[in-house]
């Protein structure tokens, strides 16, 4: 159902952006919902399922809806499904997931090294990252996941967002946000419940360990980042 395109009637209005309403199209005919929006809605309109909810006291699965182009990850999501009454959030799988994370480099003596991990059940080399949560930034999301994961306490440098998207399932869209993170220690504590390995290599060795075009392109943004610095 997660990205299906439907027709909604709003039939009442239970907090700021929440609304109860029902489906007017579809096989789904008069089947109940929730919509959230940021915006002023009309009595029906046309929008996209962005998540698909469990509730206690409530039978089956709920659907989330909201209007074409509004995009909401599952911090905000939680946050407006919790001023629903008499009901429980159980689970929530989510259209829209936004994870931060950063290139961690090190400088040794003889070079500049950075950090690749491969996550339990990964077959593929990448950097530390995990998704937001309620009440961080995206730059307190990435220090406080590369904590987690590896050990390291890190400094992030000004000036470095990059973006990675991807639908890696068909349907969920997947952003990534990377910054540039400075370690002053190469002693990598790994998170064994979410790392499987970690490896230290240089900028060359870095791009032939990775597969994606978008792992690639955000190396030689670093690179370049970290040759500034020297100069």
């Amino acid at each position: 159902m997660i990205a299906e395109n439907l027709t909604v009637n709003v039939f009442g209005k239970i907090s700021s952006n929440l609304y109860s309403a029902y489906v007017s199209t579809s096989k789904l005919q008069n089947k109940n919902i929730y919509v959230i929006s940021r915006r002023n809605i009309e009595e029906c309109f046309d929008g996209v399922v962005i998540a698909v909810a469990e509730f206690d006291r409530l039978d089956g699965e709920r659907l989330i809806v909201a209007p074409h182009g509004e995009v909401f990850y599952e911090p905000e999501l939680r946050k407006l499904l919790s001023k629903l009454k008499n009901v429980k959030l159980k689970s929530i799988t989510c259209l829209y997931e936004k994870s931060c994370g950063a290139v961690v480099f090190y400088k040794a003596k003889q070079n500049t090294k950075i950090l690749l991990v491969k996550n339990n059940n990964g077959r593929y080399w990448s950097f530390p990252k995990g998704h937001i949560e309620e009440g961080e930034n995206e730059q307190q999301t990435a220090v406080r996941e590369i904590k987690e994961e590896t050990g390291l306490d890190v400094t992030l440098h000004d000036g470095f967002r990059e973006i990675s998207e991807y639908c890696p399932f068909g349907k969920i869209r997947k952003r990534v946000v990377f910054f540039l993170a400075q370690a002053f220690t190469d002693n990598v504590k790994i998170q064994e419940e979410e790392i499987d390995s970690f490896i230290w290599v240089d900028l060359q060795q870095a791009r032939k360990m990775c597969s994606y075009d978008n792992d690639l392109r955000i190396i030689e943004k670093a690179e370049t980042a970290i040759h500034l610095m020297r100069n």
